[in-house]
């Protein structure tokens, strides 16, 4: 393949794509179907399929059973805020909800587990360690807007009032504060951002469909050299933007 050309399939998808981005194909429009699109562009039906599973892949259309397949209401990117540590006895999430006209909500479950191999790394522990392992799922009207899973070392937090990070007297509060309680100073917090295909179970809980890509922060809290937590959470890319604010020092 010379500079400039391209696949027939992503030719036709480029096109389709085209039309769908300028309202020419609007949301909850049918797409032309594999055979008209065959005739249309002059391709075979390996081509046409392929264009297809391209916009699928893509998110810009799904297909409904027994129906054919639409264009998708495509959302406008809101923002996730992230930014250095605030006090105030809270998560970033919950001093965001105190906007009156916030409108989010989260629950949560915690539970003892052995940390795996990547876990382990990332808090300095050997695999098998225990660990208190909480899942969270955070909505906004009602809609999962992300999900978030966090592990503390049960040798720092064990048989403490902060064992449980959603319960006890300190319950609900950040990391900071919880750790602080117990005299764990926490000086320095990391967070690396990738990308990834959602999983499958990530993209049913967030509404999403096969192929989806997922923006990732994996964050972790530290105590004088020490992880004392570290969380991976997880949101729509097509959904959401992650907004970093950090001040000058």
């Amino acid at each position: 393949m010379t500079f400039g050309e391209q696949p027939a399939y992503l030719r036709v998808a480029g096109d389709l794509r085209r039309k769908i981005v300028n309202g020419s194909l609007p949301p909850h429009t049918r797409l032309p179907s594999q055979a008209r699109i065959r005739e249309e562009y002059g391709v075979s039906d390996t081509v046409a399929l392929e264009a297809r599973k391209v916009l699928m892949a893509e998110g810009l259309v799904e297909g409904r059973s027994g129906s054919g397949t639409y264009v998708r209401e495509r959302p406008v990117p809101r923002r996730v805020a992230r930014s250095g540590y605030q006090s105030g006895g809270s998560t970033p999430f919950r001093q965001e909800q105190a906007d009156p006209a916030a409108r989010g909500t989260w629950e949560s479950r915690s539970e003892q587990a052995e940390a795996d191999g990547a876990v382990a790394d990332r808090l300095g522990l050997r695999a098998g360690d225990r660990v208190m392992c909480t899942r969270y799922v955070y909505r906004d009207a009602g809609e999962t807007m992300m999900l978030a899973t966090s592990w503390e070392p049960l040798a720092v937090t064990g048989r403490t009032p902060v064992m449980l990070p959603e319960e006890g007297p300190l319950g609900g509060c950040g990391v900071v504060e919880r750790m602080a309680a117990i005299d764990v100073i926490v000086d320095n917090v990391t967070e690396e951002v990738a990308a990834r295909p959602g999983l499958a179970e990530e993209l049913s809980a967030l509404g999403g469909v096969p192929g989806h890509v997922v923006v990732v922060i994996h964050r972790t809290f530290f105590a004088s050299g020490r992880a004392v937590e570290t969380a991976d959470i997880v949101v729509p890319a097509d959904r959401y933007r992650i907004a970093y604010h950090l001040p000058v020092k």
